[in-house]
């Protein structure tokens, strides 16, 4: 399984913002820090906004920062969000596969999905940027002589 270049996004921003002390970074600068295009990191803020994880706010004093909603969410629900809970194969498709009622691998990914949303539901984001993870973020967000950048 292989998540979505979205979703991955999403799971950094939140990480990156979640140890952000005072400063809150403008898109553009979190899709610079992150290496991805602008456009794409500004969708995936946009759909964090709207499920209530991160306020963004344009203009002087604007910027990206956690709500408490945020900072608690489980990992498993954000990917959930994302990803989405359709099946890992397509059963009933515009070509629908001749096994599909008699099927064992369909209840097997199914299974193997559940488990692998289960196993990230307990995880919060404030866990995942527990040391070490968090030290190496903060030097994501800083400059070459370790002072943070706006």
């Amino acid at each position: 399984m292989r998540l979505l270049r979205s979703t991955d996004l999403a799971l950094r921003i939140l990480m990156r913002l979640a140890v952000t002390t005072d400063d809150t970074p403008a898109t553009r600068k979190v899709a610079e820090d992150m290496g991805v295009p602008y456009t794409h990191a500004a969708k995936v803020v946009a759909e964090l906004q709207h499920l209530g994880l991160v306020d963004a706010r344009r203009g002087r004093g604007g910027g990206l920062a956690l709500t408490g909603r945020g900072r608690t969410a489980s990992v498993g629900a954000v990917v959930r969000s994302f990803e989405g809970e359709d099946e890992v194969v397509e059963c009933e498709g515009p070509t629908p596969c001749p096994l599909r009622s008699d099927c064992r691998l369909r209840g097997a990914l199914r299974r193997a999905q559940d488990a692998f949303y289960s196993s990230l539901d307990p995880i919060t984001l404030d866990q995942i940027v527990e040391d070490p993870t968090g030290p190496v973020l903060l030097g994501i967000a800083t400059g070459p002589s370790g002072t943070p950048l706006p």
